[in-house]
């Protein structure tokens, strides 16, 4: 059966009605829903706002949570070694978002307790081709100045504002679906930012069964999953175990449990440190990785953990831009012509948007690389420029050119990316200004330039860093060829059906001479078989399996099933 049958006949079984009173409740940090309000970053925002988009195709019964800010996120200026700070108006914000009102008809407020005081939250809903997102949002005029800049921007580096925000996600969103009678029956968090959400399941059933805490939370954990993306650092916040128990003292105290067994159950073993992913497993009945790379590198870092692999997928509908795929699985644009047709069309809109927005006027025959991305240090976004003099010579090649577009932001409190993109930006000025350029202002909308409008897709992680890297899904899928090393979801499949692959303990010698030895040469040959071949297999290979129906289902399979199958009697059904 394959994925979209899947879901036919799942609509008409009791799982689904049973979802239907009790719905999956998908909480994280950042959704890429659209470039005009700030409220995702990278990728994780970006598998976000797939995830919702592809539960609506499938008509699931859920609901999402997440946050709103005000400000657009990002390194406008690193070339000067600034942040620029952009905020979004009021009146932006009204014409995408509805207010959630209250029974009586005004703006729904929740409390939420954090330090010694209640914090008031308003919450707006999405509901744009997806499921409903309810997003949360300190900016209250009643909250003190402080308290009404916990959601002024995504990833603050302020590690307080940062607890504060993630105990408005955790806290705040189980109280806004509560506040709106959502009484989900699987409660699904993307990452570590919204662990904190355990601590409320723990009190509803506290309140619920007259129990204690202990007890409590032994039960909650069969209504959690939590997804795992990143094994680096950035992606698994720690913060002091004080700051974490000063910032929970009220919510500690309303619960009548001491704040130090809240923050145990989140200490790194013989340390006064915190960790949010090692709470949020530590409290979930269900974990995933996102790729089988993943999986095993995660088992590495906690082997008392059962990782499932689930690895990401893209959504079709939002990402094709060869051919608009139905729901029937037919008239893909799959044929060789069609590809290399549509390819072209792409690449020439990519090259407009080029010249217009940098001033640059390349040839659409001339080879162009692709690279975008969070920038940090394990992506390796200079790799392609380590040997100046080597590249300069390929790329200036007056027979065979070839020209590279790189984009990407970084962490506001990442000062290693920052720099990445000021040398990035200094380097192209000063060597390649007319061999390469750096876009700024990242979002999907340039992502989806790129994805479809280069030639290749430059993918250079050290092995065993990147979860998953669901660009390249979107690269293959519009017929760009792939330059990858062997990580994330590329561990997988056959690299050489659809690409090269490169060599992750020697990138720089391994990249330069892949590309001048094998791309270019092929790329410039008069014979487009095997390119038009490669670009045909990488499309195939997205479509029948790294599309987000399969990863939804693969949810479905592993993870959802087992918790709603083992709640029927619990509910009564």
């Amino acid at each position: 059966m394959d994925n979209t049958a899947w879901f036919d006949s799942f609509r008409k079984s009791r799982h689904h009605a049973f979802l239907k009173e009790k719905p999956i409740a998908y909480f994280c940090i950042e959704y890429a829903l659209s470039d005009t309000i700030p409220t995702y970053a990278g990728g994780l925002g970006v598998l976000a706002g797939d995830f919702v988009r592809e539960l609506a195709d499938q008509k699931i019964p859920a609901v999402a949570v997440g946050l709103l800010y005000h400000s657009i996120y990002g390194a406008h200026d690193a070339i000067h070694g600034k942040i620029v700070t952009e905020s979004v108006s009021s009146s932006q914000h009204e014409k995408e978002l509805v207010p959630v009102l209250d029974k009586n008809k005004t703006q729904l407020l929740i409390k939420v307790p954090i330090l010694d005081h209640d914090v008031l939250v308003k919450v707006w809903l999405w509901e744009k081709n997806s499921i409903p997102v309810y997003l949360l949002d300190t900016d209250v005029t009643e909250n003190t100045q402080v308290d009404r800049d916990i959601t002024y921007k995504l990833y603050d580096s302020n590690k307080e504002t940062r607890i504060k925000q993630e105990m408005v996600l955790g806290i705040g969103g189980f109280r806004v679906l509560e506040a709106l009678g959502i009484q989900p029956s699987i409660y699904h968090m993307n990452e570590g930012h919204s662990a904190l959400l355990d601590l409320e399941i723990i009190r509803h059933e506290m309140e619920k069964r007259k129990i204690g805490f202990q007890e409590a939370q032994s039960l909650s954990t069969h209504h959690v999953v939590f997804t795992n993306h990143t094994l680096v650092p950035a992606g698994n916040e720690v913060f002091s175990n004080d700051l974490f128990t000063l910032l929970l003292t009220k919510y500690a105290s309303d619960l009548g449990v001491p704040v130090t067994e809240l923050s145990g159950l989140g200490t790194i073993q013989e340390s006064n440190t915190f960790s949010l992913s090692l709470f949020g497993l530590r409290l979930a009945g269900k974990i995933n990785a996102v790729s089988q790379l993943h999986a095993k590198e995660a088992v590495k870092s906690w082997p008392d953990y059962l990782f499932e692999a689930v690895t990401n997928g893209i959504h079709l509908p939002s990402w094709d831009k060869v051919g608009n795929p139905a729901s029937d699985g037919k008239n893909h644009g799959n044929s060789n012509e069609m590809i290399g047709l549509k390819h072209t069309e792409n690449k020439r809109e990519l090259l407009r948007y080029i010249k217009g927005r940098m001033g640059v006027d390349w040839k659409e025959n001339e080879l162009l690389l692709g690279w975008a991305r969070r920038m940090v240090p394990y992506k390796r976004p200079l790799a392609l420029f380590e040997d100046l003099k080597r590249f300069k010579e390929i790329a200036y090649n007056s027979e065979r050119p070839v020209k590279v577009v790189i984009t990407g932001i970084a962490h506001q409190g990442d000062n290693a990316g920052r720099e990445i993109i000021q040398q990035l930006q200094v380097l192209i000025k000063k060597e390649l200004s007319s061999a390469a350029v750096f876009l700024p202002d990242y979002s999907t909308t340039i992502a989806k330039l790129l994805t479809s409008g280069c030639d290749i897709w430059l993918n250079t992680p050290v092995v065993g860093s990147e979860a998953c890297g669901t660009s390249g899904m979107k690269a293959c899928l519009n017929g760009v060829l792939p330059c990858t090393t062997k990580d994330g979801w590329m561990a997988e499949v056959d690299v050489t059906r659809i690409g090269w692959t490169v060599a992750s303990d020697n990138i720089q010698e391994s990249l330069l001479q892949t590309i001048s030895e094998q791309i270019v040469p092929l790329y410039y040959s008069e014979d487009k078989t095997r390119w038009e071949k490669s670009m045909k297999n990488g499309r195939e290979l997205i479509l029948h399996q790294y599309s987000a129906t399969r990863m939804l289902k693969e949810y479905f399979e592993k993870l959802y099933l087992p918790i709603i199958t083992t709640s029927y009697k619990h509910y009564g059904f």
